[in-house]
């Protein structure tokens, strides 16, 4: 796989719509990412042996999605000197609350950046992914610096309407 490139991880198919929106702007990166189901509760192994090789394989981070408990993230960290981005996905009866606090609640040393819910939350993963890849990468840099002059045009040329 082309270098940079980033791992997506999430804990069920069912949110294979959260991670799309992340895989989308890392495709507006031009970014390469390959794309996993592994969960750290029904395949802890396979998911270990997975992040195990991700760095020698040339891997620049790791995006991991969870809902409920959350334990993707805080697994994949446990397991790589890698980046990990964690994204909080927005299910069971406290709506995605419980993901958030299970993130951002890392242990000392074992660090998992955590960005919103949802979407906009994957999205945002993916932004972070590029700053992070633009540090050394000029080609990513360079997009970066475009997609964001291209928002913020879009701000600056709105209007609102005549009447309310």
């Amino acid at each position: 796989m082309e270098k940079p490139w980033v791992a997506v991880m999430v804990g069920s198919v069912s949110d294979a719509d959260v991670v799309a929106a992340c895989r989308r702007a890392l495709d507006m990166f031009g970014i390469a990412h390959e794309a996993k189901v592994l969960s750290a509760h029904r395949t802890p192994l396979e998911a270990v042996e997975y992040v195990a090789g991700l760095d020698e394989r040339g891997c620049s981070l790791i995006i991991a999605a969870a809902g409920l408990a959350a334990h993707l993230p805080g697994v994949v960290a446990a397991h790589t000197a890698l980046p990990v981005i964690g994204i909080p996905v927005v299910s069971g009866s406290l709506g995605g609350v419980d993901a958030l606090l299970s993130i951002v609640q890392m242990p000392p040393g074992v660090p998992v950046a955590c960005v919103g819910t949802g979407a906009a939350g994957a999205k945002n993963a993916a932004f972070l992914a590029a700053r992070i890849i633009a540090l050394s990468d000029t080609r990513v840099a360079k997009s970066l610096r475009e997609i964001m002059l291209s928002e913020k045009q879009k701000v600056l040329e709105s209007q609102l309407p005549e009447t309310y």
